[in-house]
């Protein structure tokens, strides 16, 4: 959950504790070009003041005067429709062929938005259902496999960071990297073993610290396709550690901070842990993309900027790491 998100369900706990009436749009499915994702919200007050977007400026006027009279989710909530036909969707500004369906809440007691902005700040990941019959919502702990669903009778969505960013190294680097990542909507955790690096994250409290060995704990989080791990203590025996477990499970980035030299053996004796060819090739390392990054915020942004193309799928320029990987040969030795 980002943090527009994050701003919206505390403005409209906001409005309804200080009287006011506040309504919660959520978007439930899109076609064609819609201009918002699944999950966007946005919430909207009796007088028409609004936080979040559900379409980005297209549908808003009109939602938002129906919603001030009344005319929907007046007391129960209900799903609306916009774009279908042509007209509309020229009348409303959709792209062409988009449509866009959400689901409107008045919220009560009963959404219990409170219960669910504790949980958010707890770092839990939450499933939240919305029964549209009866308005009554139930929270639990999301899994892995959880999404954002509805049939049309009850609304499922999850709440809380959707990715999960394992950083091993608790150095100066790697508190830029979890200070950026967390508004990227990453749960961050940072694994260091050594007491000496523990202190100076205090002021980061929505990073979980671990001591634990970092291969035991990339085993123990059991990465994900929504998973990345970014190696940075330049110490072999701790990056190699989580690299070897972190690139035999199905995490979407696996990167290690290094030299090309380093990665080369790095590369090397990763085929001494069991670790197939085909899997080393996966690791991105010298890490980040190649932008003449040279202080640690600038390589923090590199490495984010490549978890990001890598997450959304984006073909970049040749980088440093896919370079690195096409030396892979077939016998198991780097070029």
């Amino acid at each position: 959950m980002d943090n527009l998100d994050l701003d919206v369900l505390k403005t409209a706990l906001a409005w309804t504790e200080a009287g006011r009436r506040a309504t919660l749009g959520t978007v439930v499915r899109t076609w064609g070009s819609a201009p918002r994702p699944i999950g966007a919200m946005m919430a909207i007050r009796d007088d028409g003041q609004v936080i979040g977007s559900v379409s980005g400026g297209c549908i808003e006027d009109d939602l938002i005067a129906q919603v001030k009279d009344g005319k929907l989710a007046a007391k129960l909530p209900e799903s609306v429709r916009y774009g279908v036909a042509a007209d509309q969707a020229r009348q409303f500004g959709l792209p062409c062929g988009g449509t866009v369906e959400m689901v409107l809440e008045p919220l009560t007691p009963l959404s219990d938005i409170r219960g669910l902005l504790a949980d958010l700040e707890a770092h839990k990941i939450v499933k939240r259902t919305l029964d549209l019959e009866t308005a009554i919502t139930r929270r639990a702990d999301a899994v892995g496999a959880d999404v954002l669903s509805f049939d049309g009778k009850t609304l499922v969505t999850i709440h809380g960071p959707r990715y999960r960013l394992l950083i091993v190294g608790a150095g100066q680097l790697s508190k830029y990297l979890a200070t950026m990542a967390i508004p990227l909507d990453y749960q961050v955790t940072v694994c260091d073993p050594r007491d000496e690096y523990q202190e100076q994250w205090s002021d980061l409290p929505q990073v979980t610290m671990s001591k634990e060995m970092p291969d035991d704990l990339v085993i123990a989080m059991n990465l994900d396709r929504n998973s990345a791990l970014v190696a940075l203590t330049h110490d072999p025996k701790l990056d190699d550690l989580a690299l070897m477990e972190a690139l035999k499970s199905p995490a979407f980035y696996v990167g290690a901070l290094g030299s090309k030299a380093n990665n080369d053996k790095r590369r090397t004796r990763l085929l001494d842990f069991d670790v197939s060819i085909d899997e080393i090739k996966k690791l991105r390392g010298p890490v980040g993309l190649d932008i003449g990054a040279k202080t640690p915020s600038e390589i923090a942004i590199s490495i984010l900027a490549e978890m990001t193309a890598t997450k959304r799928g984006v073909t970049m320029t040749r980088s440093k790491s896919e370079a690195l990987a096409s030396e892979v040969s077939a016998a198991g030795c780097v070029a």
